[in-house]
């Protein structure tokens, strides 16, 4: 009897723990723009986050799970203090979001100091595919350079000879111009970088559009941006005189206000919410039926976000301590993806599809987008060879 009492005990000290860990949530949090001009692009993801939660039952490995969502204001020193916050008092088990780059970019330091995994949503800068890279941090979309990189390409294929970029001075916008520029072999003829993120009149850049009349003009605008850039650059007059390409100008948000105007104007992603795939016929058509509307890109990535973060948790059955599994499982495997299937390089960035995606009337009058081609299959980053992780 004495024996049995004491492997009951010691049945009791080994088990109590881990049951205690099973009860006890998830915690993730979750930084984007969730006030001002950008609330909508913030709304966007966690909506998408919320709907990969919903799939997931509300649990991952059996535990619950806890989102706690943090507004940067579109400010590096707030996005930092919110990262610092999540870590520090709320001890969250996993951080994820961040639509800009130059908000990711400060909150880096404390999230790889700490340990704590990171996936990134959104933001790509260079530095984190590159020199910045950690085993602690993975992207569940892209480093900003792709998506314009496939522009560059596709603009070659249209001989555009002379092109003019316009884009917002900051990290994600500088990265985005230097993409095209990787790959067009044209010539720039010029480069205008304006305010961000609360200039809303291009009416100074639209004039030297015109006075330059370049073949064709590329821009990156992403949110009220690119509403704003799209309606003046029809309002001048320059949509019928100067072809417009773009990446994340247009899409879902955007798109109720542009209606026609959107119209002839090609864009680049990784995501379009018309890819043939299960996962993401799934995605889409419950996003329409809670959410009333069409889902963004944003979203989409978002969900991904909940997608992977499930991934790593699901492989060590919910034992948050043992993160180098979770990291090598996600390294080894990637994660099932709205975009397919997906496996990362050696910097944790996805290695994926980049397809163009054209506005096309609908029966009902609306503008939706629609996957007219694959400009690059499988495309890796420029900045892995950068990494040291190998």
């Amino acid at each position: 009897m004495r024996i049995l009492v004491s492997l009951i005990g010691a049945w009791l000290v080994t088990t109590a723990p881990f049951a205690f860990a099973q009860d006890k949530p998830i915690k993730i949090g979750f930084v984007s723009s969730f006030s001002a001009a950008t609330a909508l692009l913030g709304n966007s993801m966690r909506d998408g986050f919320e709907l990969g939660l919903d799939h997931l039952g509300r649990k991952m490995a059996g535990r619950p799970v806890e989102v706690i969502y943090e507004d940067d204001q579109v400010k590096p020193e707030v996005g930092l203090q919110k990262t610092r916050k999540l870590i520090e008092s709320d001890k969250v088990d996993f951080i994820s979001g961040y639509i800009w780059s130059n908000v990711l970019l400060p909150s880096l330091k404390p999230i790889v100091d700490s340990n704590t995994l990171l996936v990134v949503s959104m933001a790509g800068p260079s530095q984190f595919a590159g020199e910045l890279c950690s085993p602690y941090v993975f992207s569940a979309s892209w480093q900003n350079n792709q998506i314009p990189q496939a522009m560059g390409t596709y603009l070659n294929q249209q001989h555009v000879k002379r092109l003019l970029l316009i884009g917002p001075n900051y990290t994600g916008g500088k990265d985005m111009l230097s993409g095209v520029k990787n790959t067009f072999t044209g010539d720039i003829v010029d480069e205008m970088y304006t305010r961000w993120p609360d200039q809303f009149d291009f009416s100074a850049e639209l004039s030297k559009v015109n006075a330059v009349k370049p073949d064709a003009v590329f821009v990156f605008y992403p949110g009220t941006s690119g509403v704003q850039f799209l309606i003046q650059y029809s309002q001048n007059g320059l949509k019928n005189q100067i072809p417009l390409y773009t990446v994340f100008t247009i899409d879902e948000l955007g798109l109720p206000v542009q209606k026609d105007l959107a119209l002839g104007v090609p864009g680049v992603n990784a995501w379009v919410n018309d890819l043939p795939n299960d996962s993401n016929k799934r995605f889409v058509a419950d996003y329409k039926k809670k959410y009333n509307a069409a889902p963004s890109y944003y979203a989409a990535l978002s969900y991904d976000s909940a997608t992977m973060i499930d991934a790593a948790v699901e492989t060590v059955g919910g034992d948050l301590t043992r993160k180098d599994e979770m990291r090598r499982h996600l390294e080894a495997s990637g994660f099932a993806s709205v975009r397919g299937p997906l496996k990362f390089g050696n910097n944790h960035i996805p290695i994926q599809n980049m397809y163009l995606q054209t506005p096309v009337k609908q029966p009902d009058g609306s503008i939706a987008l629609r996957t007219t081609d694959t400009i690059v299959k499988n495309d890796q980053d420029l900045f892995h060879d950068k990494c040291p992780m190998k």
